[in-house]
This record gives structure tokens, sequence and C-alpha cells, in this order.
């Protein structure tokens, strides 16, 4: 087939092949001064006239120059879409490859394997590459021997990605990754792999091959390992969790009772490919290794990564909706024990229909081990169910409907409101998963009249529905005039000072990915980012470090994913799903963590941020603190309190007997009439409330509640730092 003319490819790609036809003359540049060339291009690509300039270009002056660039030649062969020219690489790759074999410094290994590919040096090559790798390692190079200079060079790349390390050629191939998985021969290695790698552990554990602490793979078999299972992981192949589960138990805990383990190298392989790729099965087999170790050290180091691989799983929607329901029944003697997920997930004690308060003290004495295995196991439902949740609200911003209907009989699908496709075009919303064979989405209210929003929340009020996350009265975000004027900025929730530390760990919370803030080059402005809609687009929220502690917010832009990578979106190009799901998160982070909202900041906080702090106590509401308002009009009325209560724009109006209080409805703060003196309370510890509230999302609901009951009954009020507030 002949090559498409450059005139008729789009903008972007003819840049790309013009940016692989500048590389050889800078590299002639370079080389001039004796440097070696380190791109910054991006992802160039090469015709086959610039793929042998540029090997040419390598190989003059080698001999003045630190070293050959095999990672570069490497990566220009993975980058000439019309195929590399094999015979006009051959003299310079040999030259490149004899020059780093007569050299005893360290090499990119699969770099050099695919240079040497085209010089007929794969042997030579080949006994460089294989010093000191281990059986399972120097399989896969026997493996890549048989693939052509081309397949290397992509392998290569591979190793890069899947490895996290430095890459000194090109940045590497974004579908590396892809592209190796869909290779059969590769896939069966991956499989191979893993079984050898079990095998050789229960080995250990039989006696077989004798126990050395942390010894029973070497650093290269554990690399090759991890990129088995990043394959395994991604293609979700069917195979992989029943042997998942024991491999990872036996790399975790010692034959003996030692508290040490065959290995830490490769368990953390297999954890680091499951947080690239993860699987509900995974989690549940890292989770039980963690729980078995008898390491010190391990689980913490676990325990920070189960965090990142639970958030990564509910964005990969193709697979979070395995997660079991976790309904579980266990007959201890003459008790019974059920974990539930009707709403919060609990561990119950029941004998016959009667419900205990605690664990029944023959249970205790007879099955000790089995209650405390209740209790992990039902910590794991409920970490379960929380990925099960994040899946579900990533899925609003999905161009693709997920999996829906894996959901059948979960109790956490009958509290969501659903809409079927009952005719073309045509959906409508109901409760449960109940209409079959029909398409299905989750029902958002920014697809919805504003009629049907206020019956779904009369609904979910009047039934006392506790949904798994906020949907009725969730928040919607449109896109403004001056949003679509600015084009590429959104500076909605620009300008606000927040506490730092709390921001970060709702960052983590959320799925958004951040370095942390800290006084060190670099260290005063960063940017969240957020992969959204099956990885098609990505959100960033900038913010700067303002004070000791404190953040400044600042704009949010939008990336969409190309084949050339994260390419900035003008807000108007964004989904408006998209659109409204990112900002939603962000206008939580600004409401969870302002200064505003801690009514003791003015007695502690830096005075130059002191007017932050007034302006935004008594500040219009953003729509968090709206869909707070509309809430609380369905709630007062069900209140003992409710004659002494006034909705206003911004403020609950209180009246108590002493004086009328009015509490901010985004803040939560109180000032008092007539002088709008300010009131400070500290919220106590959160107790459940005794009044039904249809959200609970970021606590402040009930935070104003217990205000309103507190300061109705104002004359009852004995604490001494309030009353001497009271009454001036």
């Amino acid at each position: 087939m002949a090559p498409t003319p450059l005139a008729e490819l789009s903008e972007a790609t003819r840049l790309r092949f013009q940016m692989g036809t500048l590389l050889p003359a800078a590299y002639h540049r370079d080389k001039e001064r004796d440097q070696v060339v380190s791109p910054r291009f991006g992802q160039p690509l090469f015709t086959p006239a610039a793929c042998a300039d540029l090997f040419h270009a390598m190989v003059q002056g080698l001999q003045r120059r630190r070293g050959a660039d095999l990672a570069l030649a490497a990566g220009a062969l993975a980058r000439c879409p019309e195929g590399a020219p094999v015979d006009q690489l051959a003299e310079p790759a040999g030259a490149l490859v004899r020059f780093v074999l007569a050299d005893e410094r360290s090499v990119d290994s699969y770099a050099l394997l695919a240079v040497a590919a085209l010089a007929g040096l794969d042997t030579e090559a080949a006994e460089r590459v294989a010093r000191g790798l281990g059986p399972i390692a120097d399989a896969e190079v026997e493996l890549l021997l048989g693939w052509g200079a081309t397949e290397r060079a992509l392998f290569a790349e591979f190793v890069a990605t899947s490895d996290d390390r430095l890459f000194r050629g090109f940045p590497p191939l974004p579908d590396a990754i892809e592209r190796i998985g869909d290779a059969p021969a590769y896939v069966a290695f991956a499989r191979t792999t893993l079984e050898a790698v079990h095998a050789r552990l229960a080995d250990i554990h039989a006696g077989t091959i004798p126990y050395r602490a942390d010894k029973a793979f070497d650093r290269s078999e554990s690399a090759t390992a991890r990129r088995a299972a990043t394959v395994a992981l991604r293609r979700d192949e069917p195979w992989l969790p029943e042997l998942l589960g024991p491999l990872l138990r036996k790399a975790a805990v010692a034959p003996t009772q030692a508290k040490t383990l065959p290995s830490q190298g490769m368990l953390f392989a297999v954890a680091h490919a499951t947080e690239a790729y993860p699987t509900p099965e995974a989690v549940v087999a890292l989770r039980t290794a963690r729980a078995a170790t008898r390491h010190a050290g391990v689980p913490k180091l676990l325990d920070r990564m189960l965090k990142r691989i639970d958030a990564a799983l509910a964005n990969r929607l193709e697979v979070a909706y395995r997660v079991p329901d976790g309904r579980v029944r266990r007959q201890l003697g003459e008790h019974t024990a059920v974990i539930s997920t009707e709403g919060e997930v609990e561990l119950s004690w029941w004998h016959g229909d009667k419900r205990l308060k605690s664990v029944p003290a023959a249970v205790k004495r007879d099955h000790g081990d089995e209650v405390k295995r209740l209790r992990e196991l039902a910590k794991q439902v409920k970490q379960q169910q929380a990925t099960l949740v994040r899946a579900l609200e990533a899925g609003f911003a999905s161009e693709v409907p997920p999996p829906y209907r894996a959901l059948a009989g979960q109790p956490v699908a009958d509290r969501l409101i659903w809409e079927f496709e009952v005719s073309p075009g045509q959906w409508r919303a109901e409760l449960g998963l109940g209409v079959p064979d029909v398409p299905v989405r989750l029902w958002h209210p920014a697809r919805a009249s504003v009629d049907e929003v206020h019956a779904w929340r009369e609904t979910v009020h009047e039934e006392e529905l506790r949904q798994p996350f906020k949907q009725a009265f969730r928040e919607v975000y449109l896109l403004t005039p001056a949003e679509e004027a600015a084009g590429f900025d959104s500076a909605r929730f620009a300008g606000h000072i927040v506490d730092y530390h709390r921001l970060y760990a709702l960052f983590k919370q959320r799925g958004w990915q951040a370095g942390y803030l800290g006084h060190w080059d670099g260290g005063y402005d960063g940017a969240a980012r957020r992969v959204m809609a099956g990885g098609r687009w990505r959100a960033s929220f900038f913010h700067d470090l303002v004070e000791e502690g404190y953040a400044s917010t600042d704009r949010v832009h939008f990336h969409r994913k190309t084949d050339d990578g994260w390419r900035p979106a003008r807000l108007a190009e964004v989904p408006p799903l998209v659109f409204s799901e990112a900002m939603r998160d962000v206008d939580l982070f600004v409401a969870v963590t302002s200064v505003a909202t801690d009514p003791e900041w003015l007695d502690r906080g830096a005075a130059g941020l002191h007017g932050y702090w007034r302006a935004a106590s008594v500040g219009a509401l953003a729509p968090t603190a709206q869909v707070r308002r509309d809430a609380l009009a369905r709630l007062l009325p069900r209140l003992t309190v409710a004659g002494r209560c006034t909705l206003t724009e911004r403020f609950l109006v209180v009246r108590g007997d002493l004086r009328t209080y009015k509490i901010h409805l985004g803040s939560g703060n109180i000032f008092m009439e007539p002088n709008d003196a300010y009131l400070c309370i500290v919220a106590g510890p959160a107790h459940r409330s005794q009044v039904f509230l249809p959200f609970e999302e970021d606590g402040m609901l009930s935070v104003i509640l217990s205000k309103v009951f507190l300061l109705a009954a104002d004359g009852a009020i004995t604490d001494p730092t309030i009353t001497r507030q009271i009454q001036g």
C-alpha cells in the first residue's frame, strides 16, 4: 500500500513527521559539540529516509561522544509507520552495536536487542544482555530473539512504560503496552511466566528449594513478572484470578514462622502491575496477602498502594462492576454472623431471630479465629463497596455506558435511579435495574427537566432512600458565557484560601493525582489531575501554596486524549457531563477545605488572609450549598423547631429565646442579629442524625442541623464559651 501523501495528513501528523525530519539535523549540530542529543520533541514520526538519516548521523563522530544513543535509534524504528528501511540501516546499526559491546558501561538492554536485529548481531547482543539474568528473565530474552527489529523496539518502550524507569530516548509511546499485550506470543509468555513464578514459590513452601529470605527471585525476574502481570491484567485474562491469589500469598509469607517473606520484589512487582490495570480479583488477592504477611514493613507499603489501586479500579469501568455484593452468612454454633450491604456495610450477630449487641461470649471462646476473619472480611467488603460506588460515579462521565447489568441483584443498584431507552431516543427513569433487555444508563439531573429533578428529590426524601452517593440531589455545573468566552480557562473556583493538608487528602480520596507542595524549588505551585470518561478526558485543577499549611485555588483546564498525547481543549468542546462532574469535584474541594468553614480560623490564621474569610463566610452560595438549601427546605417542616426557622437566599435564620441567629448555608458560620456579631461554635464529634438526611457528602448538612437545634433552645445552653458570646 502506497504511503499517504503528507499533504493529505492532518496538521498534527504533518508536524510530527517534520519533527522526525529535523532531528537528524539537530543531531549533526550536537555531535560537533561532542554532545548526545536529548530529544524533547514529544512524539515525532519518521519517514524511511529520515530514519536512515538519523542512524547515519548517530554514527558520525561516535568515538568523540560519551555513548551511543540506542534508545533513540530504537525509538525511531518504532515510529516509522511505513516500515524501517532495513537494508539501509544494517551498516550504521552494526557500528552502534559494536561500539556498545566494546564498552562495559551500562546499556539499555532492550534497545540494544532492537538495533542488533538490524545488524545481524543477535548472538553477541544476547550474550551481553543475558549477563546475570535469572531463568525467568532469560526466557523473555529468548522470546525477543524471535522477533524483528521493530517489534523489539516497541518492546523497549513497553519496558520503559511498565517499569516506570527513565527512558533516554523519546517519551515512550502511549500505546506500547496495548500493542505488546495484543501480541499472541507475549500473551502466552505472560501465562507461562506467572505459572513459573508460582511453581518456584510452591517449591520453596514445600521445602524442595531451600528458603532464603527475600531471595526467591532476582531483580530481573521480578521486572519480567511485572510486565507479564501487566499484560495479563490489562487483558483481564480469565486464567489469572485462580493463579494470582496463591502466588501472592506464597510470595508474602515465609514457609517458616519467620517474620520475613520469599520475595518483596515479586510481591510489589505484581502490586505495581495491579495499580496500572486493577481488577477486583487482583485487589482481593493483594489484600489477602497483606493480611497474611508477617513482615513488619510490607503492610504499610501495600496499604499506600491499595489506596491508589482502589481509585484506579473505580476508573476501570469495564471490570469494576465485578465487585461482589458481600452478602455473607456464617453459622458458628448456635449463633449466626451476617455481613450485610443494605445501606452501610456491617457485621452483625444473631441468635435465631434476635439481633445481639455484640459478639457472643461463646463465639469468642470457640471461634476466635473465625471472628477475626469475619471482621477482616467485613472490612474488605466495605472497601469493595466504596470502590463500586466510585466506579458508579465515574460512569456518569463515561462516553460508553459501563456494564451496569452486572449489578443486577446488588442492593446498591436498588437505591439508584436508572434510565432505560424504552424506544429510540426515549428514556424512562425508574428506581432499580428492573427493566430488562433495553439500554440502561444512570440518571443524571443534567439530562432531566427541573420538574423531574424536583420529583425525584421528593421521592428520595419521602421514602427516606439512602442513596450510595448524591444522585437525586446532585449538583449540575453548566458552562457559563464568561467561561465560553475565556476559551481554555475556568476561573469559577479560583481565589479561595484552603487548608492544604485537607485539600491534598481529598485529592487522593476523590481519585485526583497531585504532587505534594512544599518549600522547595517548584514546590509552591501545582496541579491536581483526574482522568475521566474512560481515559478520553483529563481535568486539571491548579493551586498554589501561599502560607504554611494553606493554598490558594486557581483555574481549571481540560485536555483531550489524542494519538499524539494530551491536547488542550476549549471549554465549549468538553462534553457537558465531563465538565459538570469535574467542576463538581473542584466545588467539593473548595467547600470542604476553605478556611471560611473553620469557625476558629480567625484566631489562628494568617492576618493577611482574614479578608477572604470574612467575604467567603457570607458570600453567594456555590452549587453544593444551593443543593443543601433545597434539602433543608424539605427537611425543615419535619423538625420540631420548624416554627423557629426561616430560609433566606443564603442563610437559615433561627429564632432563639435570647437572640436570632443567621447560619450561612455555605460556610456554616453563625451571625447574631441585630448587629451580625460572629458566634463561634465548634462542632463536636459527629453523631448519627436522628433526622433522615438524603445525603451527607461533606458533613455540613448535619453540622447546620445540629446548630439549628442548639440555637433554637439557646436559653438551655450552659457552655460558658457560647453563653458569653450570646450575652455580648
